[in-house]
């Protein structure tokens, strides 16, 4: 017979993980779509934006093999929280609905629209882990996002790339640090990190 665990359990086996391959994923995709603003033309550079953004989830996967999070391995308990993960970054992927009419309209508005959409994601994980990084992650990258779109009109994709970046960098080192922490208290997943990154 099955173990039934609590959604409190669950919730907790949850937030003692260490999550940050899902961002790393975020950072290289958009470090990719920056770094080809300089150079590709905007029908270019527009679909760099949707493969490398819609890739992330894909990324965050293989990424996870390294980080110890291993998001495919079969023997982990099953965790109604990586439900609830998995369709926030379904409801990112489904806010392309507005994010392509816009874009059909304006390409610069892709930064802007796809930027803030997929940073939505963040919130729940505020609620899930009981820490603070999800909500100002989110917040800070719609105000900053917003921001640079009208601070640097001839440059949007790179100056949205750019904040998106350096919060992803400043999200993850909060994140390591706060896994390490619940490490010490023997409250982190033990079998994460065995072949950490860093």
């Amino acid at each position: 017979m099955k173990e039934s665990r609590s959604l409190d359990v669950q919730r907790e086996e949850f937030a003692t993980r260490r999550l940050i391959a899902t961002p790393i994923a975020g950072l290289i995709a958009w470090a990719i779509i920056g770094i080809s603003s300089t150079f590709l033309n905007p029908l270019a550079i527009s679909m760099v934006l949707f493969a490398a953004t819609g890739s992330i989830v894909y990324l965050g996967m293989f990424i996870s093999r390294f980080t110890g999070e291993n998001f495919l391995d079969k023997n982990r308990p099953k965790n109604t929280f990586d439900a609830l993960f998995f369709y926030t970054a379904g409801m990112s992927v489904l806010v392309y609905a507005i994010a392509i009419p816009f874009f059909l309209e304006d390409y610069t508005s892709l930064p802007l629209s796809v930027g803030i959409l997929t940073g939505l994601m963040w919130l729940p994980i505020t609620w899930i882990i009981q820490h603070w990084i999800g909500l100002v992650h989110g917040v800070a990258r719609t105000a900053a996002v917003v921001l640079v779109w009208y601070l640097f009109p001839e440059h949007r994709f790179l100056a949205v790339s750019v904040v998106i970046v350096v919060l992803y960098i400043l999200s993850i080192a909060v994140l390591e640090n706060r896994w390490r922490g619940l490490t010490r208290r023997g409250l982190g997943n033990s079998h994460e990190g065995a072949s950490d990154l860093d």
